[in-house]
């Protein structure tokens, strides 16, 4: 999907068609429209066909009149089988043209959702190197938005955990782990990229961009920082709950081993005067059941004095 927009009177509006100045999202484009881009506009294919790969890291390129620049954004997903929130991040491009500036994704993403719905001060899509770094921006704003969202999250799990061992809450645990080697990963990636840009050798940097993209490399920064604050912290509470749980388990076998130790003495009492043999002492039926219960409790008395059922 192909859409058009232009800052009037310093406000970004939907247009019908691509002008001059003018900003283009396009969100998981077909084929005509990628040819619309290639053709029409005159975008660099193989710039608009890297924006479309799932798999490509974030980078900046330039060709001739037009530059290149790929970025991870957060991206946010429920799961519907175990009911679990997930993150990952996805690529997107921003191709600087001559007398345009167009974004390439393949899904929907809340960083072009606001800015297109005027949500961002000042987006003016004339200006580009000031508009890349709104983007670039916006963007880092949201990992930070989401690694909150994360820490929230995994102190709510650990609260459930600590009232019941389930395994739905260490799967929500790894899945935001996960999460976080994702970001991390990303983040690390998109530092460089903003660094090659920092030294102004394929982008132009202007005086009143140049604190816009401080600000980027700061939150940048300050995200890669929280990532490996978090995934340390989660890495610690996965293998502290992994103690808890073996070590529940082995209170448990303990308990069994107890209880299966003190059933066990009717079963050698009966046994011994079960024996088809003579002159066996006090053959009366009142007394093995009474050696029995003493018995037991004898041993009931060692264990619980070894506090050996807790």
């Amino acid at each position: 999907m192909l859409s058009f927009y232009k800052t009037v009177d310093n406000r970004i509006q939907q247009i019908s068609q691509a002008e001059e100045g003018c900003w283009i999202s396009a969100i998981s484009p077909t084929e005509e429209e990628v040819s619309y881009l290639v053709k029409d506009l005159g975008a660099d294919q193989e710039f608009v066909r890297a924006a479309l790969d799932e798999e490509e890291t974030s980078r900046i390129e330039k060709e001739e009149d037009q530059t290149l620049v790929i970025v991870d954004y957060p991206t946010q997903q429920k799961e519907t089988d175990n009911n679990t929130i997930l993150y990952s991040t996805m690529p997107m491009g921003i191709i600087i043209m001559e007398k345009m500036v167009i974004t390439v994704c393949l899904k929907e993403n809340p960083v072009i959702s606001e800015m297109a719905n005027g949500m961002v001060k000042n987006v003016q899509p004339h200006l580009k190197t000031r508009f890349l770094f709104t983007c670039l921006l916006r963007i880092a704003v949201r990992y930070l938005q989401y690694l909150k969202q994360i820490d929230k999250i995994s102190h709510y799990v650990e609260q459930q955990l600590h009232k019941s061992m389930r395994n739905k809450e260490l799967i929500q645990l790894l899945g935001l782990e996960k999460s976080l080697v994702f970001f991390s990963t990303s983040l690390k990636a998109n530092e460089m990229t903003l660094e090659k840009v920092m030294r102004g050798r394929i982008i132009k940097l202007y005086d009143e961009d140049e604190d816009i993209l401080e600000d980027v490399l700061i939150e940048v920064r300050q995200a890669i920082e929280m990532c490996n604050i978090y995934s340390n912290i989660l890495s610690g509470t996965m293998d502290a709950f992994a103690s808890i749980i073996s070590n529940n388990l082995n209170i448990v076998m303990k308990v069994l081993s107890c209880i299966t130790i003190v059933m066990a003495v009717p079963t050698i009492v009966s046994s011994f005067y079960g024996m088809n043999v003579p002159n066996i002492p006090i053959p009366n039926f009142w007394f093995p059941i009474g050696i029995t219960i003493i018995l037991m409790a004898i041993v009931a008395i060692i264990f619980i004095k070894k506090d050996m059922f807790h």
